[in-house]
């Protein structure tokens, strides 16, 4: 048996893979050394992806609600009844009462554009995306302070010598290439200093050289307190500061005669550890990585923003060994009235997405123009988002529910239409880009083939666009071409968008049904225009990695993408360039602006004590969901690859345990304001005196049985910030022991 190489889909990392293939089936998953950004790095949800792909779950055909149940229908009749569906709900309700709901990308991030694009062409700028369910705040503060929703920083921490994590555990996580073996090799560099922030006694934090065990919802009053110490002590950047930001006078009466005693004392954290680590951070090449810890978390969205304004104070953005920028454009204005907002909880546009926390209430509302229609692709809401009753009740409202799905999941069960796509392993996949300084493509062939008539999903909704009318008529030119060679097509291709320039708006369809019928892939064929025209700084870079510039350039990209599945350099990024994402109108740092300045005044020891106060009725706070070996969202159906494991638990610290009577394995209550659960306990120090955790991902009914808790039983959905994000890491509750 030979190996094949290919990737991981269950992380946004796609760590290399190569896999032993017999009979149809992955035998033996081992890294792919070959792969550049991964280097032969897997971890054990890598090993154990068979799993994902094989399982008892899959969803071989197309299927159509009958009764209770579903019945096997073709391709064509399941197609032609969505698009009647769809056409008489636009025609009745209008296009405001359509939504696509997206997950994360990873068993695809090349096919997230078509559902999108599809019900934009409807009408509908409705797109709940599981981004939105965790990064909403990050994009409101990156939007304020940098220009755009869409900019998102990445710590340059290998080149740094001072590197904080706050909230984030990658030791468990892998939010990065390599996690484990890059932090355990800074942990043991003499000259370098790993900082974590987490009231937990993480598996990162345990090699860490300064763990800070911050009270759990007070990471607005720690990061206030770090600015105003570095404000006081004179630690800023001027230099950087009068080159690079603006609304630094501004800010500092904000900062200024901050009680940063009483505020870190409120964070049960030292004084002088803080200071140290205040000092460090500004004096020495340093970055920052933060994670769910505070985006889901009590006032999230302007710690996000406080953690723009550390940054810059001490000049650590768009620098080597600090925090670089990538992406950007559209300012993303949630001010601007033409914004969409949702209509019931009356949340805009962020990045262009909207939170998937609220769309149980935009359903279940008596507005004419309530929801009544969602197209479901890449995510099981029914374990992934909050608060699960709320969106069995709200589901079962829907006049047509299409659910786009490799397995039968929790959500698809209630679909109305479950449309089976093929896996990561079943075609082409990939990614066009990856890295910050070096970005790798890569492109990986099926390595194995579907078993029924599973589809790609890019082939799908371009089949559901064509049969809604939104695809024009193509010439046959264009079609001949992509069956002669890619040049050929290129050139075609040119021809007919200036010829019809409204095409563009449906680009990715009209590729997918020409070039991606030729290629037998729509999913290779998707990224082709991406390449056509590169921009000059693309040109550049892709010059710099050995593409030289010129018209063949973009093609040659591409084809370089096919011929190396293990993944290509097609671009060197110029890091003394970094600065030009900033997509204010001055290009620079905005430190002030008037929708937070009430916001970070409150922010203070008193009224913060107050607000964090145990409740009587509920005086634990539950940290819904932990990153564990053992947890991977939905995306394994097969519980056998945690066989002889109990990775369902929830984790109780010793005082609490024996405060409430519980015992080590004891069946025990939890109990919020959603609902409750049973859930037997596990008596341990990874859990903060007044914190329980419990892991998210579970709960899964596997040919006919239940494993484990699903938390977001637990998880109110209007537990939230106000652009929606939920508070899955404080919950607040209750737990008893059971007989």
């Amino acid at each position: 048996m030979s190996w094949k190489k290919t990737a991981c889909v269950l992380c946004g990392n796609h760590c290399g893979l190569e896999a032993q293939v017999e009979n149809n089936h992955i035998v033996k998953i081992r890294g792919d050394k070959d792969n550049p950004i991964s280097e032969g790095y897997i971890c054990r949800k890598g090993v154990n992806v068979a799993y994902h792909q094989h399982n008892k779950d899959r969803v071989l055909y197309p299927l159509k609600k009958v009764g209770s149940g579903f019945e096997r229908i073709s391709w064509d009749q399941a197609i032609s009844e969505i698009a009647e569906k769809l056409k008489a709900i636009l025609n009745q309700h209008g296009p405001k009462t359509i939504a696509s709901l997206d997950g994360g990308g990873e068993f695809s991030f090349l096919s997230t554009a078509f559902p999108v694009r599809l019900v934009r062409r409807l009408g509908s700028r409705y797109n709940y995306s599981a981004a939105n369910q965790e990064f909403s705040g990050r994009y409101w503060a990156h939007g304020l302070t940098l220009g755009s929703q869409n900019i998102q920083m990445e710590s340059d921490f290998e080149n740094s010598e001072v590197l904080m994590l706050v909230g984030k555990n990658p030791m468990m996580s892998h939010h990065f290439p390599q996690a484990r073996k890059k932090l355990k090799k800074m942990a043991k560099d003499p000259d370098r200093l790993l900082i974590v922030v987490d009231p937990r006694d993480t598996e990162t934090a345990r090699i860490a050289d300064i763990h800070l065990p911050i009270r759990p919802g007070t990471d607005a009053l720690l990061i206030k307190s770090m600015i105003s110490i570095i404000l006081k002590e004179g630690l800023t950047n001027k230099e950087y500061i009068e080159k690079h930001a603006d609304g630094f006078n501004e800010i500092l009466p904000l900062f200024d005669g901050f009680d940063t005693r009483g505020a870190l004392q409120v964070c049960d954290l030292d004084y002088d550890l803080v200071v140290r680590v205040c000092r460090e951070f500004a004096t020495r090449r340093s970055s920052l990585l933060d994670d769910l810890g505070i985006l889901m978390n009590r006032h999230s969205a302007l710690v996000s923003y406080l953690l723009v304004v550390l940054l810059t104070l001490c000049g650590r953005i768009g620098v080597p060994g600090g925090n670089y920028m990538h992406g950007g454009g559209s300012r993303n204005n949630p001010r601007d009235p033409g914004v969409w907002r949702t209509l019931a909880t009356d949340i805009p546009a962020i990045n262009g997405m909207f939170p998937p926390n609220v769309l149980p209430e935009e359903i279940m509302n008596s507005h004419q123009d309530r929801l009544r229609a969602v197209i479901c692709y890449a995510t099981n809401p029914l374990r992934s988002y909050a608060d699960t009753t709320a969106y069995e009740k709200a589901f079962q409202n829907l006049d047509l529910l299409v659910v786009t799905e490799i397995a039968m999941s929790e959500t698809a069960a209630l679909a109305h239409y479950v449309l089976p796509s093929k896996t990561a392993f079943e075609s082409w996949d990939g990614s066009p880009g990856q890295g910050f300084s070096k970005n790798i493509a890569r492109m990986s062939p099926p390595v194995v083939e579907a078993e029924g008539e599973q589809k790609e999903d890019t082939e799908i909704f371009t089949l559901l666009a064509d049969a809604m009318g939104l695809i024009p008529q193509i010439p046959e030119s264009l079609h001949e071409a992509a069956k002669r060679d890619l040049n050929a097509y290129r050139q075609e291709l040119a021809t007919y968008l200036t010829t019809f320039p409204e095409s563009g708006k449906v680009l990715n369809f009209i590729v997918a049904k020409t070039l991606g019928s030729a290629m037998g892939s729509t999913l290779l064929a998707s990224i082709f225009p991406m390449f056509m025209q590169l921009s000059k700084t693309r040109q550049e870079e892709a010059a710099k990695a050995g593409f030289p510039v010129g018209p063949d350039q973009g093609l040659s990209i591409y084809q370089a993408i096919m011929n190396h599945p293990e993944g290509v350099l097609i671009g060197l990024r110029d890091p003394e360039k970094n600065m030009a994402q900033i997509s204010t109108d001055n290009k620079k740092i905005q430190l002030f602006n008037s929708e937070v300045e009430d916001w970070i005044k409150q922010i203070n020891p008193g009224d913060e004590e107050v607000q964090i106060r145990p409740d009587e009725q509920y005086p634990l706070i539950l940290m819904a969901g932990r990153h564990m070996d053992t947890n991977a969202n939905t995306a394994m159906r097969d519980p056998a690859w945690n066989k002889l494991r109990k990775p369902c638990r929830l984790a109780i610290h010793p005082a609490d345990a024996e405060a409430l009577g519980i015992l080590d394995t004891q069946k025990v209550r939890v109990v919020t304001e959603a609902g409750e659960e049973i859930i037997e306990s596990e008596i341990t120090t990874d859990a903060r005196k007044g914190q329980v955790i419990m892991p998210h991902g579970f709960g899964l009914v596997y040919d006919g049985v239940q494993y484990g808790v699903n938390v977001n039983r637990l998880t109110k959905n209007t537990n939230r910030d106000f652009v929606g994000t939920p508070m899955h890491r404080y919950v607040r509750c209750r737990v008893e022991a059971t007989g």
